[in-house]
């Protein structure tokens, strides 16, 4: 590949392109289903069905989804590094196409298990390996955050668009269009994310290329896994606890807002788009022109310690307005803290671009699976007001306190 037509990362700009589509399909996949579980379960199941049945499944649903991400983003993320980008991305997005169409044309509850399951598994190869190619190609410090930033914000892009589209594509099929299937109109916007994800695989097909990792000496291997063990490992256990913190939020925030504080659903919905949309963003901001890449270092432990304070003071926030104060404090936290963990995690991947990318993903899903099971579990729980979100904070003040000495350490264990 010839240096002609790249950006000052070093990452072509057609390159960067697929990259970005992929992502955003994955994720706008994702959305798309979210609002449209409770009207397929309660489709598929007797009529009369206990609204308890349907809620149950929809989480189960929703944790098989994460589940998958988070046994398969680690083992996608190392065959890439032996097998290539590209092969592996295509695998991932033509999988995740074909797993969806067939969810549109699920006709048990059975099947939906085993297809969201799928779905999961083969959208836990798109992110890491979308970033590890990013990892390959970015030659300069900058370029490597500013893009990897990209990527997240594709990410968020797609999940914010998603619920809205799944919705209005279900209810335009419902209109004007008789789909004889046990999904229903549900079958438009499942069938049209398929042939997005189709639609997508040929730019990346053409633009990324399939580059391997490369495969460093035995002793050159001992010495980069001594120097940086501890390191990732911090650097995952911080991003474990970033996204089980948002957990807690995301489910607390719901049924906080329902059952004490009496928000209308459109309130509700306010909260979460203001939500991502400030982590949106601060994602933009924090790898931007004003912020060298290599000072972001300095930004984790205040972004954490915001993060703390935030989602301490959820359970005193008792009315609509000082919850969207408190909300705009856990968000622009988040959207810093989540991109710079995965930046210096590339960073310190060395030629594992790969592996260390989608161990840092199966992190973020366990995370967040963890904190949403543990939101619900705790809502109620008399005890202690608020319990889930003062664990939740004191879960996040433990990784501030790893995050304290992380500025010098990563600069001196940083690879070559």
């Amino acid at each position: 590949m010839t240096t002609t037509g790249l950006r000052a990362g070093g990452v072509p700009a057609a390159t960067m392109t697929a990259l970005v589509l992929a992502v955003f399909t994955v994720s706008l996949g994702y959305g798309i289903v979210l609002p449209l579980l409770p009207d397929l379960i309660q489709r598929l199941l007797a009529d009369g069905v206990a609204p308890s049945q349907v809620s149950r499944h929809t989480g189960l649903l929703t944790g098989a989804y994460a589940l998958a991400l988070f046994l398969g983003a680690p083992a996608w993320g190392r065959l890439s590094d032996s097998h290539g980008r590209r092969n592996l991305l295509l695998i991932g997005l033509l999988g995740f196409g074909v797993a969806t169409l067939a969810f549109s044309l699920a006709g048990s509850l059975t099947t939906i298990y085993l297809q969201r399951f799928l779905s999961g598994l083969f959208a836990a190869a798109i992110t890491p390996i979308a970033s590890a190619t990013i990892g390959d190609l970015a030659s300069t410090d900058e370029g490597r955050g500013r893009r990897l930033a990209f990527v997240s914000m594709a990410s968020i892009a797609g999940f914010l668009l998603g619920p809205t589209l799944g919705v209005f594509t279900a209810r335009v099929g419902a209109e004007f269009l008789a789909v004889a299937t046990p999904a229903g109109s549900i079958t438009i916007p499942l069938a049209s994310t398929a042939v997005l994800a189709a639609l997508v695989s040929v730019p990346v097909a053409l633009a990324v290329p399939n580059r391997h990792g490369l495969i460093p000496s035995a002793n050159a291997s001992a010495r980069a896994t001594a120097r940086t063990r501890s390191l990732v490992t911090t650097l995952l256990v911080l991003t474990f606890v970033v996204s089980a913190g948002i957990g807690v939020f995301e489910v607390g925030l719901a049924l906080r807002g329902t059952q004490e504080l009496g928000l209308t659903p459109y309130q509700i919905a306010l909260m979460f788009t203001e939500c991502s949309l400030i982590m949106f963003m601060m994602q933009a901001v924090v790898f931007s022109p004003v912020i060298r890449a290599d000072h972001t270092r300095w930004l984790i432990a205040p972004g954490l310690f915001v993060l703390v304070a935030g989602l301490f003071l959820v359970p005193w926030a008792s009315d609509f307005w000082l919850m969207l104060a408190v909300i705009g404090g856990v968000a622009a936290s988040a959207g810093i803290v989540s991109p710079i963990l995965t930046y210096w995690i590339s960073a310190q991947a060395g030629n594992a671009q790969g592996w260390q990318l989608g161990r840092q993903a199966a992190a973020a899903s366990l995370g967040v699976t963890v904190g949403s099971a543990a939101g619900g579990l705790l809502f109620n729980v008399g005890v202690l007001p608020g319990a889930a979100f003062v664990l939740a904070a004191g879960l996040v003040a433990v990784g501030f306190l790893l995050s304290l000495g992380l500025p010098h350490l990563l600069v001196q264990g940083r690879e070559p």
